[in-house]
């Protein structure tokens, strides 16, 4: 790219912001669909428990805390999609999931 060309850098400018707000979207409405159902839901909510995001990631060796927490990092990034695309059905997921947990952890 020519460094002198501003009108040519400006066009590219725009067109990458464009490319980026349709491959946003895409991922937006594939993720919307994926929490619409019930099936849905589970795996998200599996993903968040494998990531770590309703735990803790302390732990006294510093190299091993640090993965957690990486590993949680992802889980957040899950999370603020679910926040910006569907947080209407957060609460869903939620109750569908723990739904009975209570009982099966008190041995009833």
């Amino acid at each position: 790219m020519d460094p002198y060309d501003l009108q040519g850098q400006k066009k590219a400018k725009e067109e990458q912001a464009l490319d980026d707000k349709m491959k946003r979207e895409s991922e937006e409405n594939d993720f919307r669909w994926l929490m619409s159902s019930k099936r849905g839901r589970r795996i998200i909510f599996r993903l968040l428990q494998q990531r770590g995001v309703f735990s803790t990631s302390f732990n006294p060796t510093a190299m091993h805390m640090a993965f957690l927490e990486g590993n949680r990092n992802s889980g957040l990034t899950l999370m603020d999609l679910i926040h910006r695309c569907c947080i209407e059905l957060y609460p869903t997921m939620i109750k569908e999931n723990t739904n009975g947990r209570e009982h099966r952890d008190n041995g009833q």
